[in-house]
């Protein structure tokens, strides 16, 4: 027996791969899909199944791409109208040489959410290890929020009655194969595990320890956060998402090709530090810190726009580019030659941000009352505290909440440590803000220095 897990950074995203005999079977894929052909040719063996374990929702599924390198057959549940593949139901099993597996309909995170059950025939017939996608976690259940508040409740009962009544009864040694690790936005508080098993869930699982009625009703009143990008998600991978064929060649931009770009309206996404961006950036950027891109890129982008990247070195960007591919931007013009330094050498205009320290914010705050605005999520506002009379809104839904900020008056805001703050900067100046400072090192500095907190 073959098993791989390939983990997809950013989005701690788990696609798995299984193989016996000579046939191999892919278990939610990305759209990057050469690890799979390669791990297959390494072993060989054919990728002749691809199963989806639902409908994704933060990220944009592969199955179309890697079926029309390999041409393995695509299977997902029934009980939504899928434009490709095959519908698979509870009972329904395939064979893989000495490996079979066993379709479970385990609905709650979405309607058709499938888990498959793998046993190795050569060893026993006993279930060992389960593909759940997003219904079970290490640590967590998946999010039960897609369908609106008048469904939370039904969705919420479905998801704990697949686990309690179908994923639970399977043995508490079968390991636990989830679709998602620590950081996903598909779980509140997914722990930082590769695998689990039904038994350590069982003795650990605090969500799953409350009870039917308790989560229920729990799950009824939460309002996770929801990026815009997830219903663009949920279309492309209900129809397919458009085949690549192969991963896209990043152009090098000159300075006129951007410029062109800027007049048309591009999206210019600036990977720099907070401290680079604010000493200088072209104007009109999205201040997306590199390793933030899979996080937020899917806030503040759509998909019809060009996109120009702004590094300073341009180094190591294939990787940047494998995230908007996983999140279906398609639309990657390029990246700006010779980064931003060229742009400053060619004379270009340079947009700012004033930045300061958590000193110079404390020793302001003495002789003047900005609109301090902070940028940080709900629970680290309610666990962590905040700056006195600051007013809290989290990044990703700033652009629906100008309304609620002056542009008239002095904006200072902050994040956990500057990143989100430059963002969210650099939104409010896109959107004619021109009083705005960043506070670098955010709320860890202001708490590391020792100053006043509210809770």
């Amino acid at each position: 027996m073959l098993f791989e897990r390939i983990v997809s950074e950013g989005i701690s995203h788990n696609s798995y791969l299984i193989g016996s005999g000579s046939r191999a079977a892919v278990i939610d894929p990305r759209r990057d899909c050469d690890v799979y052909l390669q791990i297959a040719s390494r072993n060989a063996l054919v990728i002749t199944h691809i199963f989806e374990t639902h409908r994704n929702e933060d990220y944009a599924i592969g199955s179309l791409e890697l079926n029309g390198r390999c041409g393995a057959k695509i299977y997902h549940g029934a009980q939504l109208p899928f434009a490709y593949g095959e519908p698979v139901k509870e009972g329904d099993r395939f064979i893989l040489g000495s490996l079979e597996l066993l379709v479970l309909e385990t609905p709650g995170h979405t309607d058709e959410s499938i888990s498959l059950v793998l046993s190795d025939k050569e060893v026993s017939d006993r279930p060992c290890m389960i593909f759940c996608g997003d219904t079970l976690f290490s640590g967590e259940i998946g999010r039960t929020d897609f369908f609106g508040e008048e469904r939370k409740a039904e969705m919420a009962a479905k998801i704990y009655d697949s686990i309690s009544k179908k994923i639970i009864p399977l043995g508490e040694g079968v390991i636990v194969c989830p679709a998602h690790g620590a950081g996903s936005v598909c779980g509140n508080e997914i722990a930082d595990h590769p695998f689990t098993t039904i038994g350590y869930e069982k003795e650990t699982n605090q969500v799953l320890a409350q009870g039917r009625e308790a989560f229920i009703s729990q799950r009824s009143v939460e309002s996770p956060y929801y990026p815009p990008y997830f219903r663009q998600m949920e279309k492309y991978n209900l129809k397919g998402t458009a085949i690549l064929h192969r991963m896209p060649d990043l152009r090098e931009l000159s300075i006129a090709e951007v410029n062109q770009l800027r007049k048309s309206g591009c999206q210019i996404v600036d990977i720099r530090s907070p401290t680079s961006f604010g000493g200088g950036h072209i104007p009109g950027s999205i201040s997306i810190w590199r390793e933030g891109l899979p996080s937020f890129m899917g806030w503040f982008l759509d998909y019809q726009r060009p996109i120009v990247i702004v590094d300073d070195f341009n180094l190591d960007l294939d990787p940047l580019l494998c995230h908007f591919i996983r999140q279906g931007y398609d639309t990657i013009a390029g990246v700006l030659s010779g980064g931003f330094p060229l742009w400053t050498k060619a004379a270009q205009d340079i947009g700012t941000i004033p930045t300061c320290s958590v000193r110079q914010l404390k020793e302001r705050l003495e002789k003047e009352n900005p609109f301090i605005l902070d940028v940080r999520d709900i629970k680290n506002w309610r666990a962590i505290g905040h700056i006195h009379g600051a007013h809290q809104i989290y990044i990703g839904e700033l652009p629906r909440h100008l309304d609620e900020i002056p542009k008239n008056e002095p904006i200072v805001v902050y994040c956990d440590s500057g990143f989100k703050g430059s963002l969210a900067a650099s939104i409010l100046a896109i959107n004619q803000y021109h009083m705005v400072t960043n506070v670098l090192g955010g709320m860890n500095a202001w708490k590391k220095a020792g100053y006043r907190i509210e809770k």
